[in-house]
């Protein structure tokens, strides 16, 4: 017991109380990081949202255009419906069957 026992130094309260405040800014600091990268990351997501959004809008309208009914196609002609179409639109216009062979430069047999 030769040596002296060192007495513990007791803090002020104020020393107490700005170690304390400098906990609590470094508590600050990460949360202002935290929140910093919380609304990037909420950037990042966003913008997937978004893109998703799109396809989705996309691939609807692609499946409104399957869905949708076809225009009625217009039947084909055989060459002989040709042919009496266009003598049926000479003969309404006044001309006779002589008239539209002789046009031709076909000659008609009676």
């Amino acid at each position: 017991m030769s040596e002296p026992e060192k007495k513990r130094v007791r803090r002020t309260p104020q020393e107490r109380a700005a170690e304390i405040d400098a906990k609590i800014e470094k508590v600050n600091e990460t949360l202002r990081a935290l929140e910093n990268k919380k609304q990037s990351v909420i950037a990042t997501y966003d913008e997937k949202i978004k893109t998703a959004s799109e396809q989705i809008k996309t691939l609807e309208e692609k499946k409104a255009a399957i869905l949708a009914p076809k225009p009625p196609r217009k039947p084909r002609k055989t060459k002989k419906q040709k042919i009496q179409e266009i003598v049926n639109l000479a003969m309404k216009s006044g001309m006779k069957p002589e008239d539209v062979a002789a046009q031709l430069g076909i000659e008609l047999e009676d």
